[in-house]
């Protein structure tokens, strides 16, 4: 039996060492996926009961959704900790004068903009399984590396592989859940692990504050200590959390080890049925092509370029925005951690209401009017009392912003091909308005940063602008597609071509 003989039980996840130069899976896998595929064409085949598909529901949280939130906080803690090393040390140590600070955080994004959509091709040809904990080792390692670093040319290069390393995380998790999630359950998990960038914030401030106290360590000419411990400790966690993402992750609904052969039944085709997915699962031009005129697709791009201003904004420069209010440096990381604990939940509870009410529009034009009132306030210069809670506002309305745009195209974006250069098309646009965020807060703009607030201001009401042009859109291709009018994309065509439709298809209702 060759791989091309499985039909639409495919097997996502395989490695070129587990095919032959003729095609044919290799030993104990071909045994396996035999025995699999005898089980769903026998016993554990037909329908399900709900009851049924809650209980698979349930395992796969218990096994993904906790694997996949650590290694993303992580993965955010690695990307910001630099804001909180700047305040113990690292821009006087470094000698970072004028703009220096600024185009070392530049220099990250760069790489991680460029990574994306081919680190999601690399993704479906190797697997989740072996590649998103790589990732998430690698650049666990750059950021331990980091901390020994001597100047800013040093600086900026380790932050430049950094970028090379992270830019896959972030599409490649999104599109990983996609393919065990179905779209209405897909924002709460997406939220739930992108949430876990508001507890990096949290926790960063709390290991900034714990891990700049170790005394001076290491080896003469590369001793530790203050800001570097911080990236050095961090580095190894991560590094750590990646071996276990490697032990636990499963590849695809079809080969996850903790479920048993009806439930990987279940598990495979509820998501055949919710995306009209076709067998055909290798990336092509038309994929490629189909991701990026998706209009849904194009407003949840746009609205993440302009809410990762905030957001990376927020996470980069909380740190020294606190520090300049008058707060000393231990006293601003620990001020730091409460916005981020209180964004962290209510980007959670905003995710629970989208997934239980099925719209994602809404919940983002909220999310704005929360930005636009903190926004609005902290360009006043009010005192540091005040100013504190408008960070507040700020953080609870850009946090939920994030997994909202991301779930939200790929919601409306089927099949697996498509999602997977969705998700990463999506991510990309949106790292764009993080390179913008790095220039944002500018050291001559201390200490209101007027310039800074303004400008997140202008971006949370062009989000507000895009959420309701991307609700109107969807309302009224749905409304199209009951009429009538997108028939003809079916009409007179073979099997293959419908299956192959996505989201294209008739039948798919886009998600407002």
């Amino acid at each position: 039996m060759t791989l091309s003989d499985v039909d639409d039980l495919t097997v996502k996840g395989l490695g070129p060492s587990d095919i032959d130069s003729t095609g044919t899976l290799n030993g104990s896998l071909q045994s396996r996926l035999n025995q699999n595929i005898s089980d769903i064409h026998g016993q554990v085949q037909g329908e399900w009961t709900e009851e049924e598909e809650k209980a698979v529901r349930r395992k796969l949280d218990f096994r993904i959704v906790p694997v996949i939130t650590a290694l993303y906080l992580f993965c955010f803690l690695d990307r910001s900790n630099i804001g909180n090393a700047r305040i113990q040390g690292m821009a006087k140590d470094l000698k970072l004068v004028g703009h220096q600070f600024n185009w070392a955080l530049t220099v990250f994004y760069i790489p991680y903009l460029m990574v994306e959509i081919p680190s999601n091709v690399l993704l479906k040809r190797i697997g989740p399984r072996l590649w998103i904990p790589f990732l998430v080792f690698a650049f666990g390692f750059i950021s331990m590396m980091t901390s020994f670093v001597k100047n800013f040319s040093q600086l900026c290069a380790a932050r430049a592989v950094l970028g090379f390393f992270e830019g896959g995380t972030m599409p490649g998790i999104a599109f990983f859940l996609s393919c065990f999630y179905k779209r209405h359950e897909l924002l709460l998990r997406v939220g739930l692990f992108v949430s876990s960038s508001s507890m990096a914030g949290a926790f960063g401030g709390l290991f900034a504050t714990a891990l700049a106290r170790i005394p001076e360590w290491g080896i003469k000419g590369a001793k530790i200590n203050t800001w570097r411990n911080i990236f050095f400790f961090e580095g190894v966690m991560t590094m750590l959390i990646a071996l276990m993402g490697y032990l636990l992750l499963p590849s695809s609904p079809c080969t996850a080890t903790f479920l048993n052969p009806r439930e990987q039944f279940i598990a495979y085709q509820r998501m055949k049925r919710e995306h009209h997915d076709s067998a055909n699962h290798k990336i092509t031009a038309k994929h490629v092509a189909r991701a990026i005129a998706n209009w849904n697709n194009t407003v949840c791009a746009l609205g993440f370029f302009l809410l990762n201003i905030t957001v990376q904004s927020f996470s980069l420069f909380l740190p020294t925005i606190l520090n300049d209010l008058g707060w000393a440096a231990t006293k601003a990381q620990l001020y730091s951690v409460p916005p981020y604990v209180v964004a962290c939940i209510w980007s959670i509870f905003v995710a629970y209401l989208s997934d239980r009410t099925r719209l994602r529009g809404a919940y983002l034009m909220l999310g704005c009017v929360l930005c636009i009132i903190g926004y609005s306030i902290l360009i006043t210069s009010p005192p540091p009392s005040i100013a504190y809670l408008a960070v507040f506002f700020g953080a609870m309305g850009a946090f939920p912003g994030g997994p909202g745009f991301l779930s939200w195209g790929l919601n409306n974006a089927a099949g697996d091909s498509v999602r997977a250069v969705s998700s990463a098309y999506i991510v990309s646009v949106g790292t764009a308005g993080a390179i913008v965020a790095t220039w944002t807060y500018l050291p001559e703009d201390s200490p209101y940063y007027k310039t800074g607030h303004s400008i997140n201001l202008g971006a949370q009401v062009g989000v507000g602008v895009l959420a309701m042009l991307g609700v109107f859109y969807v309302r009224w291709e749905n409304r199209m597609r009951e009429k009538g009018v997108r028939d003809g994309r079916v009409e007179g065509k073979n099997e293959e071509v419908v299956r192959d439709l996505g989201y294209r298809h008739p039948s798919f209702r886009y998600t407002p």
